[in-house]
């Protein structure tokens, strides 16, 4: 899945935290990770995606996240929730 479909997503979660704790309520279709950030901040996470078997994409930066997300702010991390 491309940034759009995180873009155009009806309902998403925006950040490491608020991610986390879609993907452990099985609410998280697809999590986006940016690889500029910090690996003790999304380290957690991407493991998580792995035990609950969630598809991780990568973007270049978080600046990319932000941006798909409408917020002027960089996000580490976004997820599209399930419907």
């Amino acid at each position: 899945m491309t940034l759009e479909a995180l873009k155009q997503a009806e309902q998403r979660t925006v950040g490491v935290k608020q991610t986390e704790k879609a993907v452990l309520k099985q609410a998280a279709e697809v999590v986006y990770i940016a690889c500029d950030a910090d690996e003790r901040v999304t380290g957690k996470l991407l493991a998580l995606c792995q035990e609950k078997q969630v598809p991780t994409v990568t973007t270049e930066a978080m600046l990319e996240i932000g941006r798909a997300c409408s917020i002027n702010v960089k996000a580490a991390a976004a997820a599209i929730l399930k419907a």
